[in-house]
């Protein structure tokens, strides 16, 4: 009976694990890849004529950079809960790591607040698109070097499941691939290397991502072998 009881209350906190980092992911898709370009452009002079002309769309692409930070937060601390009593280690760096990523879209967020806030202002044009160009470089590289905590968090994560395969093997096995594989992309990224391959290192992840999270959901986690 206490067994069972264990297991039914880890697949509970599994389930929750799973809705928080679905949260992230779909806040990340709307925010990053579909909102994303329509405010901020290369050119500080269409990125500010975007925050003057589409300031909602803009506002929704703040408030979905919240929803990342929190929702990324959340997944991070119920991911610990899940696996602190299978390695406390693993579960803790995970926590930390993931932690750590939030913080860095953080200052991502801060960044486009302080656009919004700036485009509108009584500043002379050139000072203006200085300032946005500062910010919108930012907002980049914040999601740049914020690549590497995500990489490391994706690593302990596949190792608590490979190392105790309460989830399927190689579920863990893609997850420390597709870690490994953000990390290096963002060295090369910095090393002024580029090429589609480059892009290519971080599918690894995106499939151990969204694997993580059907398991989370459908299945939860399988109860410790004897």
């Amino acid at each position: 009976m206490i067994i069972n009881d264990r297991q039914g209350q880890a697949v509970s906190i599994a389930r929750t694990t799973g809705i928080w980092y679905l949260m992230m992911a779909i806040s990340g898709i709307l925010g990053f890849m579909v909102f994303h370009s329509q405010v901020y452009d290369a050119d500080p002079r269409q990125t500010l004529t975007n925050l003057l002309e589409a300031e909602t769309v803009a506002r929704l692409r703040m408030l979905f950079e919240l929803a990342i930070i929190i929702s990324q937060a959340l997944t991070a601390i119920w991911f610990y809960r899940l696996f602190s009593e299978i390695n406390a280690w693993a579960a803790l760096a995970t926590l930390i790591w993931g932690t750590v990523n939030a913080v860095a879209i953080m200052i991502s967020a801060i960044a486009m607040g302080a656009a919004i806030h700036i485009a509108p202002s009584s500043h002379t044009l050139e000072d203006k698109l200085v300032a946005i160009e500062l910010l919108t470089t930012l907002i980049s590289n914040a999601w740049g070097v914020g690549a590497l905590f995500f990489g490391l968090w994706l690593m302990p994560m596949g190792y608590v499941i490979t190392s105790s395969k309460r989830m399927p093997v190689w579920l863990g096995r893609t997850l420390i691939l597709g870690g490994i594989g953000y990390v290096i992309s963002v060295f090369f990224k910095y090393a002024g290397i580029s090429g589609s391959w480059v892009g290519a290192l971080t599918l690894p992840a995106t499939v151990g991502e969204f694997w993580m999270i059907g398991y989370l959901l459908i299945f939860g986690i399988r109860p410790v072998q004897e």
